[in-house]
């Protein structure tokens, strides 16, 4: 497994840059359920004390932990998120370009420097952030973000599928299963669906029986 450092924080700390963010998104894929973005900040030229890694490289189990030490290290942390009528409206992009941006804002104090996840802000200044590919695995600030977004959406997930226990959203998280799939089948969809993100050969049956 590749841990991610705080290479690029040091660099921008070094720089003068003193409230450096790690932004990061989860649930940009699944068919229901909303985009959910995190946001990092932690102090300069802290030492952790523990290992950062791609979230979607760790036990849930361990992301849990994680989760905790982060909030306990971190200077500043939030979470925003895009639901799923507004991904349906605006699209997927504009969708978690929101949730990063409040996630952001909702910061304690506005960040003097923001590495993102691959995706380049346009509600941020340009040369104040650095899109990073792969940032999850290189930046601690992003990883932190993208395990503090990944437990807390699946925390969501798994209330969301109390409310709809036909779907097993507290098992699949939203994302195009086959147990997904046949559930759509049997039940159509609500309201937590992206209609534009499901397959036309499930939504077509669906149209013809209504």
């Amino acid at each position: 497994m590749r841990f991610s450092s705080f290479s690029l924080e040091k660099k921008l700390w070094n720089d003068g840059f003193s409230l450096v963010a790690g932004v990061d998104e989860v649930g940009r894929g699944a068919w229901a359920g909303p985009v959910l973005a995190a946001a990092v900040i932690f102090p300069a030229n802290v030492r952790l004390g523990f290992r950062l890694a791609d979230s979607k490289k760790l036990s849930p189990g361990r992301r849990e932990e994680l989760a905790e030490n982060i909030k306990e290290r971190a200077l500043f942390w939030s979470i925003s998120q895009s639901d799923a009528v507004f991904i349906e409206e605006k699209g997927i992009s504009p969708a978690t370009e929101q949730a990063m941006r409040l996630a952001l804002e909702d910061l304690r104090e506005s960040p003097d420097f923001v590495l993102v996840d691959y995706l380049k802000l346009s509600s941020w200044p340009l040369d104040r952030q650095n899109p990073v590919k792969f940032g999850d695995q290189i930046s601690n600030s992003i990883a932190a973000a993208s395990i503090l977004a990944k437990v807390i959406r699946d925390n969501l997930m798994r209330e969301l599928g109390k409310q709809y226990p036909e779907y097993g959203f507290e098992a699949h998280k939203g994302y195009g299963t086959k147990f997904h799939q046949e559930m759509i089948r049997e039940h159509g969809l609500c309201e937590l669906h992206r209609e534009k993100f499901i397959p036309e050969s499930l939504l077509l049956p669906l149209r013809e029986d209504s």
